[in-house]
């Protein structure tokens, strides 16, 4: 299997703005960057040069300007960072039990607490900002909401944006963990299956829960049945053996992993993932090449979901 974008990298990246929703994805990405033993990296998008050149202070008016706005913010997502990656990061320090590849990492593991999160502060629209400063990242994390700070009206479309074109999996936070809950991952037959299986397989084992594997089969009798004609046993696989095959190379990739499976009948798959990770903790989706954009799904599930969505590349 063919590694998936962002995997062997190292940093975690969070978007950051100001808003509650922002701080939240914060808070997530501290917890996540400290399990699977990753640097946070935060990063605002300074939107204002985009559309003024007065970015100074007001003179004789002390901490004014649009420039030293932005600098504010950025301090204070990167010590929000800190404090939430500080202490699980010293907890049980000196433990010295290394953590074998794909699994946790012992909170003991990174001594260095805050000082493993570090900011960035670039001039541009959030989304193009975001992807340049994610480009060697393992993992973007943003807020559901108020990405784009002062640009509201752009809010959701750089969700959408960065669900097409983000250099790595993309996790975007609707709502605090929900330890017990299950990652839910969506499989079909698209060559987008592996990765999102595999990154699934990954974030389960990191936050310590169970996987289950959803399959919405949209075949009819009659298009297997012309599949089975046309191509005998090299035929595609479809409802009960597809799910089977995927749950097989779930067990392959983490046997100590509970990982379950369900198939479900529909037409519209997006309706159904969604009803199917209503007690999810994430719900894991694929997504189109970054020409062709998100697709259908991945938006109705972006404008729609819940619980916290990650979507793999």
């Amino acid at each position: 299997m063919a590694p998936a974008a962002g995997q062997g990298r190292s940093t975690v990246a969070v978007g950051y703005d100001g808003s509650e929703a922002a701080q939240q994805a914060v808070r997530w990405a501290a917890e996540y960057a400290v399990t699977v033993r990753s640097p946070l990296r935060v990063i605002h998008a300074w939107v204002w040069p985009v559309f003024t050149k007065n970015l100074g202070p007001v003179k004789g008016v002390e901490g004014s300007g649009l420039r030293h706005s932005a600098e504010t913010i950025l301090a204070e997502g990167i010590e929000l960072g800190r404090q939430a990656y500080r202490p699980l990061a010293t907890t049980d320090a000196g433990a010295g039990t290394p953590a074998s590849a794909g699994t946790p990492a012992s909170a003991g593991t990174l001594a260095g607490g805050g000082a493993d999160v570090d900011g960035v502060i670039e001039a541009g629209l959030p989304a193009q900002v975001l992807r340049s400063a994610a480009r060697d990242a393992r993992l973007l994390v943003v807020g559901s909401l108020g990405i784009g700070g002062v640009l509201g009206q752009l809010a959701g479309s750089v969700c959408l944006d960065l669900a097409g074109s983000s250099p790595c999996p993309l996790m975007v936070i609707r709502r605090p963990r929900s330890p017990g809950s299950p990652v839910v991952v969506g499989i079909d037959a698209t060559s987008r299956a592996s990765a999102a299986l595999a990154g699934a397989v990954r974030l389960a084992t990191a936050l310590g829960t169970s996987l289950q594997l959803i399959h919405i089969d949209q075949s009819r009798e009659a298009d297997r049945e012309a599949d089975r004609e046309e191509h005998g046993r090299h035929a595609p696989l479809h409802g009960q053996e597809l799910l089977d095959h995927a749950l097989a190379d779930a067990v392959k990739l983490a046997p100590e992993l509970a990982v379950s499976g369900k198939l479900v009948q529909g037409h519209s798959a997006s309706k159904e993932l969604l009803a199917a990770a209503s007690d999810a903790d994430v719900l894991v989706i694929g997504t189109h090449n970054r020409e062709g954009g998100p697709g259908n799904t991945v938006s109705a599930v972006l404008h729609k979901a819940r619980c916290n969505v990650l979507i793999t590349r």
